[in-house]
């Protein structure tokens, strides 16, 4: 294995975690393994040499896009470059599919192996679009329980490995001082989270703060605080707090700890769910979009929730209808959740208004959190991921021929040493 190199390709804060944690896996089993491409801080941190920071240039909506296309375009033609002066032993792609399709076009046409780990959530969104992913990628590594299944079914080459999130989670050092000091300030706390772009604060705090005018009106005596992801988010929330004039404390790079601190929590939709169920905290999920995004979403939508906590438990989430939730479904769901375009303050504030005000609301919760992460909240996800990779490219079995499945028969399985495992 002298001499291995793999390039990575990986655009959100997410990704950059799982990748760097990947990548410490790599290195245990391979010292001399080179790891190289598109990542961020904690990949570079891990040993990652970057080409460039692409978790500069996570954006939403095709008008940013659109604003960036020429960023893009000179990281697709140094990648390519790449691709034909060093020949990497394989790419790693992570999330981010508008970019990654085209970085595995490039290394597929060297004859590179394409490896998608956290492949996209077509099964959610954009199903027709499993051919692109036959096509382009090798090896598909899924994140979620019943997306081997899924993918397989399609001819895919897909392998359950588990959500590295979790890894992450295990291994995280809290700041004890700050916690101590959160957690002794009196009353129950309420953790606001609104999500790590600079879009998802915009749209959804604004609401999760009027919600959280509606709980004290209800429940004087709680206290609230927002975890920013940067200073400049930080900023946007202090405004937002101080035009309705409500005592909400603002921190930044303090999130595990805020939620470690609170007894319930308000999110917007993204993997901080999952990280509410390892810590078994009760919250409330809002994604806010405009009137025409809300349309959209209705037609192309393929399951009945959002939230990957409320999915991972779901054995075929893809045949449920996306009309909208009624009151009694939301009550019995892991994490009550609004996909909207209207004003849900009334209805996030009294799902936490219950929560905080009866212990029997409050347990019935949290059991039902207990008993999702017993079964999928384990961590591993990312030493088998490695293990995966490393087997497939040290093989020497050339890249599955496109479209890497044989029309009318399952898809060629993964090297693991073991059968996939059906769902």
């Amino acid at each position: 294995m002298a001499g291995m190199k793999i390039f990575f390709s990986v655009g959100e804060p997410s990704g950059d975690l799982h990748g760097a944690n990947l990548i410490h896996e790599l290195k245990k089993r391979h010292r001399g393994i080179e790891c190289v491409g598109y990542g961020g801080p904690r990949m570079a941190a891990a040993g990652c040499q970057l080409h460039a920071d692409l978790t500069q240039l996570a954006v939403m909506w095709i008008a940013r896009v659109i604003l960036n296309i020429h960023k893009f375009l000179g990281l697709l033609i140094q990648a390519d470059r790449y691709f034909k002066e060093q020949r990497p032993d394989a790419v790693v792609l992570i999330d981010y599919p508008g970019f990654n399709w085209w970085i595995a076009r490039r290394a597929k046409a060297q004859g590179i192996l394409v490896f998608y780990y956290g492949a996209p959530q077509i099964w959610a969104w954009a199903s027709w679009r499993i051919r692109k992913l036959r096509r382009l990628a090798d090896f598909v590594l899924c994140k979620l329980p019943f997306e081997e299944k899924w993918f397989r079914d399609r001819g895919c080459n897909a392998k359950y490995v588990g959500h590295p999130f979790f890894d992450e989670l295990s291994q995280r050092q809290l700041d004890n001082s700050f916690l101590n000091r959160i957690s002794s300030g009196g009353g129950p706390l309420v953790t606001i989270l609104p999500g790590s772009r600079n879009q998802e604060v915009a749209k959804n705090l604004r609401w999760l703060i009027k919600a959280t005018v509606r709980i004290r009106e209800q429940l004087p005596h709680v206290r609230f605080a927002v975890a920013s992801f940067n200073a400049s988010q930080a900023d946007v929330a202090r405004r937002m707090v101080l035009k309705r004039q409500m005592p909400i404390d603002v921190y930044v790079n303090q999130t595990p700890e805020l939620i470690q601190a609170a007894d319930v929590c308000l999110a917007c939709s993204g993997s901080v769910s999952l990280e509410l169920l390892y810590h078994t905290k009760p919250a409330v999920i809002l994604y806010w979009v405009d009137r025409l995004s809300y349309w959209f979403q209705s037609k192309l939508r393929r399951v009945r929730y959002i939230t990957l906590v409320n999915l991972i438990g779901m054995e075929d989430p893809c045949k449920m209808d996306v009309s909208p939730l009624s009151r009694t479904e939301q009550e019995r769901l892991p994490m009550p959740e609004y996909l909207t375009y209207q004003d849900k303050s009334a209805e996030i504030a009294a799902h936490i208004v219950r929560w905080l005000s009866d212990p029997r609301a409050f347990e019935t919760q949290q059991s039902r959190l207990r008993e999702l992460r017993s079964r999928f909240g384990q961590s591993g996800a990312s030493a088998k991921a490695a293990d995966l990779v490393l087997e497939n490219i040290t093989s020497k079995q050339p890249p599955v021929p496109k479209p890497h499945f044989v029309p009318g028969k399952s898809a060629v399985p993964i090297s693991s040493g073991e059968p996939a495992t059906p769902l």
